[in-house]
């Protein structure tokens, strides 16, 4: 069934083929979805490391990063594939602060995957896209929330249509300023 809000739906909800890559990043939260995809991705051999960004977080009770890197480690990654950004608190952040590392790592991000909340997928993406050099590749690899929302069911809810529509206005707020540059 078609309905008028369709393009909200392909707009928000951004899912690639996943191919080899530099390195796995995840914008933090206190998803434990988010590692545990990550973790297996890694585990496929897809990169040989996994960037969680995120500080403080008064949900988890710590810093995104370190809540996501202990989901990781049980999930089977080894620390030393686990790099470290504490600091973010946006998702701008998280992709400004996650290429610093990558770069004092000596590390360059000629293709990335994202793992990314469902409904979080397109602000992500473009944070990155604004963030780490033109020439990058991104695969976007989302994962269901807590909340369960979905491309499907977003607009059954009260909690899908505010989630979904507050992105909307995020991303308004967050981009008008970058279209100029992305143009030059």
């Amino acid at each position: 069934m078609s309905y008028p809000f369709d393009c909200i739906t392909n707009f928000i909800f951004v899912e690639t083929e996943i191919a080899p890559a530099d390195v796995i990043l995840v914008p933090g939260a206190n998803h434990p979805q988010l590692m545990e995809k990550a973790a297996f991705l890694y585990k496929q051999g897809l990169a040989p490391c996994i960037l969680p960004s995120g500080g403080y977080n008064p949900y988890a009770g710590t810093t995104e990063w370190d809540y996501l890197q202990k989901i990781g480690i049980a999930n089977g990654v080894s620390e030393e594939a686990i790099l470290k950004e504490d600091k973010a608190q946006n998702t701008f952040e998280n992709a400004r602060f996650s290429l610093e590392v990558l770069r004092k790592m000596g590390i360059q991000p000629r293709k990335v995957i994202i793992v990314c909340k469902a409904g979080h997928a397109r602000r992500a993406l473009l944070s990155y896209q604004a963030e780490f050099p033109k020439e990058t590749e991104f695969f976007v690899s989302p994962v269901i929330d807590r909340y369960g929302i979905t491309k499907e069911n977003w607009f059954l809810s009260e909690v899908g249509i505010s989630r979904i529509m507050t992105e909307v206005e995020k991303i308004g707020k967050y981009f008008g300023r970058h279209i100029p540059n992305w143009i030059n």
